[in-house]
């Protein structure tokens, strides 16, 4: 299978796909490739596309276009590159979404690349989600989030590239597709952060094969076919917190006392994850396998004190928390793990 890094957005030919062809590429699709854990920067993040060094200073232009929900803009570093931009102290997605996606990275899972910066903006409004018109001289948001996507060709179908969590029961693995212990480890990672915004279109589907250009090799004839599906994660800003009902920022992002009495798993024995459904979200309680569970467990154990310790630090979480230190969150985190690894599933 393509790395995640090497697929090339440069051309995408499944924006119209037929629904029999949406679900053909679910049926084939992975969740996760395999990462060497222990080599890995936390605190640097994914380098497979242009990074920036944590709390960096990035400046760019305000980019009129319309954006709802919660506070963010889209900002352009120079012509040809336009980043959105997530802002605001009291916005939990800001943190939460860094830690988020560095720990689906880290473990292999796939999500969107979210940098820990400052941002200065020429253009922008004092508060650009309630106001969004064009504003004289510069600004600073601080804290900000710079997103990149993860690089793929998106794939859609009626002008949606998103999935539900229950189609993952569609993947079959007789057919290339991702073996159950993949797909259960990504639901069990996401009962681990309490991932509670997980409605349709905070997934995404994407296809990771590269095709001819004038100046580019392929690996693979260009078809329209993809050969190579993957399934993402595309938003995950409310998490290390409660799952709740309404997806509320509070207590569902970055909150240490509601992450920390939240237990892995719905009772003494079994394995049903203990997940409260949102009113939109498309996953609650998931029954995990054996195998789904050892498999998860085998990463996160991989995970180094320092690279927990890093996850928590970069992502700025006592800075959102006020009154908790990094060295609580990661034996909040220790805990957690602890009780994947020494459950037993029934098969």
């Amino acid at each position: 299978m393509l790395s995640l890094g090497d697929a090339n957005a440069a051309k995408n030919t499944y924006k119209n796909l037929t629904q029999q062809e949406r679900i053909e590429a679910i049926r084939r699709a992975q969740v996760w490739q395999q990462t060497d854990i222990p080599s890995l920067d936390i605190k640097a993040g994914p380098q497979d596309v242009k990074t920036f060094a944590p709390e960096e200073i990035v400046t760019c232009d305000w980019v009129p276009k319309k954006v709802t929900s919660t506070p963010k803009f889209y900002c352009a570093i120079d012509a040809k590159d336009e980043v959105k931009v997530k802002y605001g102290e009291k916005n939990g997605e800001v943190y939460a979404e860094v830690a988020a996606t560095r720990l689906l990275w880290a473990l292999g899972f796939g999500a969107d690349r979210m940098y820990p910066v400052k941002v200065n903006c020429r253009g922008c409004s004092p508060d650009p989600i309630s106001d969004q018109k064009k504003s004289p001289g510069e600004r600073l948001f601080d804290p900000a989030a710079i997103e990149r996507e993860l690089p793929g060709h998106t794939m859609e179908a009626d002008g949606k590239s998103g999935w539900n969590w229950i189609e993952l029961s569609n993947v079959d693995q007789t057919n290339s597709g991702a073996p159950l212990a993949h797909r259960d480890a990504l639901k069990l990672l996401a009962v681990f952060m309490q991932h509670t915004d997980n409605k349709f279109i905070q997934q995404r589907l994407i296809c990771l094969d590269k095709h001819n250009d004038k100046d580019e090799a392929s690996d693979t004839p260009d078809t329209g076919v993809c050969e190579h599906p993957f399934m993402m994660l595309n938003d995950v800003g409310k998490t290390f917190g409660k799952a709740n009902m309404f997806n509320k920022d509070e207590p569902g992002a970055v909150n240490l006392k509601e992450w920390a009495s939240m237990s892995i798993w719905k009772g003494k024995s079994g394995c049903t994850g203990n997940l409260p459904k949102s009113m939109t979200g498309s996953l609650e309680d998931p029954q995990i396998s054996e195998a789904g569970r050892k498999f998860l467990a085998g990463m996160l154990t991989q995970l180094s004190e320092q690279q927990i310790h890093d996850l928590f630090e970069v992502a700025r979480f006592p800075r959102r928390d006020r009154g908790t230190t990094v060295d609580d969150w990661v034996a909040a985190f220790k805990h957690k793990r602890d009780e994947i690894t020494t459950r037993t599933c029934t098969s």
